[in-house]
């Protein structure tokens, strides 16, 4: 049981890859828009978020992306043999609509260059969807485009792994005792007040880092906003960071990286600090980066967010009517 990939129609088949005949409990189309560096990560995080949150059900998964998306040849090619077109879901519509973040370019969402189609498939998918989760970006993008809530610019980048509180009415935290913790990673932020004022309902938060998830009814379907990551693996914070702190070593950015929260075991922390007062004191030297074990802290990295994830990807699977087989 568990995930079941859906063909795209270049590879001539709208038939699962595993070639089952067990009929699915749900269909799921997953919007990946990350950049190229995350893109198959992203995917897989998310893909087996829904394989353990679907429990013993089966759920098929078609994969798209926004077109918009800059995309170098490798990835375009994987996109073009395996991605099915953003025009498919419309043609057939799934029981859960998943949009993932992107690498925000500009300082205005509605400047991106993917907007006008994100805008209308969210409101697409508003009214002919049962459920649909929107993460980072996207989430921030629906806010716009749903309520005409703004982002904001944060002063400094939210990252790091922060202890939340779960609303034990929620229907999405249900089985979930707080304190849980879960990763941010963001430059931008929608205050609570705003979406609550807006009629969302507050499921995960943090007086540190503000909502991590929010919910509201459209009609028959059920809006999840997702501010935080629980789909991030061990070692996606420190990735993150040895991308950041690369770029701003070898002067590509000029903003001195910000460390992550909780990111590493407890035993390389300190270096892990070390390093950071070395880049922020500028010494902007690649080598100096490139020295330091990445790898090795991110296998060390815990992973205490991850059955909090699972319960909260299997809470929103079974609010969804199963598909009769």
């Amino acid at each position: 049981m568990g995930v079941r990939l859906a063909r795209a129609a270049s590879a001539g088949s709208g038939s699962p890859t595993d070639g089952g005949n067990r009929p699915a409990s749900w269909r799921c189309a997953l919007v990946n828009n990350m950049p190229d560096g995350a893109f198959e990560a992203t995917e897989r995080q998310f893909v087996d978020l829904l394989d353990a949150g679907s429990g013993c059900e089966t759920i098929e998964v078609s994969r798209h992306t926004m077109a918009g998306v800059p995309r170098g040849d490798r990835a375009a090619a994987r996109i073009a043999e395996e991605y099915a077109t953003i025009e498919e879901i419309v043609r057939n519509p799934p029981d859960l609509l998943i949009v993932t973040g992107s690498n925000p370019l500009e300082p205005r969402i509605e400047d991106e260059p993917y907007w006008a189609d994100l805008a209308a498939l969210l409101s697409w998918g508003r009214d002919n969807v049962p459920s649909m989760l929107l993460s980072c970006l996207s989430a921030h993008a629906a806010l716009a485009v749903f309520d005409g809530i703004e982002r904001t610019r944060l002063t400094a980048k939210c990252t790091g792994v922060f202890p939340q509180l779960a609303d034990p009415t929620h229907p999405l935290a249900t089985d979930l005792e707080s304190p849980i913790v879960l990763p941010h990673s963001r430059l931008n932020t929608v205050a609570e007040s705003a979406v609550r004022a807006a009629g969302y309902r507050v499921a995960l938060g943090s007086e540190a880092v503000g909502w991590s998830v929010i919910t509201k009814e459209f009609g028959g379907a059920e809006v999840v906003l997702v501010q935080g990551h629980p789909e991030y693996d061990p070692s996606s914070l420190v990735r993150e960071y040895h991308r950041d702190a690369r770029r701003y070593a070898s002067n590509e950015r000029d903003e001195v990286p910000c460390l992550p929260v909780d990111c590493v075991a407890p035993e390389d922390w300190a270096l892990l600090q070390r390093l950071q007062e070395r880049l922020a004191g500028g010494e902007r030297d690649p080598a100096l980066v490139e020295s330091f074990p990445f790898d090795e802290a991110g296998a060390r990295a815990a992973w205490p967010w991850r059955g909090v994830a699972t319960r909260f990807y299997g809470n929103l699977l079974t609010r969804l009517p199963k598909r009769s087989g």
